[in-house]
């Protein structure tokens, strides 16, 4: 696994997570301020925008994937819960 794969999916673990139930303050949803934040955190890194997009694809697309895969957990998670 690359280095630039290794930091994507530990990233991604740690900052993309559904959104909090009942309007109540928590995980950001922004596409735009996350993929910033994931391109920022990489750069610090030493791993460059074009290192991230040659594992991921469009990164903007790729965060908007994994919040609606997060969000779309979340609501089947609470789902089975409430039955």
């Amino acid at each position: 696994m690359s280095k630039a794969r290794e930091f994507i999916d530990f990233w991604v673990e740690n900052s993309v997570h559904p959104a909090e139930q009942f309007r109540a303050p928590g995980a950001s949803q922004d596409e735009a301020e996350l993929t910033s934040r994931l391109v920022a955190a990489a750069k610090e890194q030493g791993i460059s925008e074009t290192d991230l997009q040659a594992e991921i694809g469009e990164v903007r697309s790729y965060i908007r994937d994994k919040l609606s895969a997060a969000n779309k957990a979340e609501s089947a998670r609470l789902a089975v819960r409430v039955e």
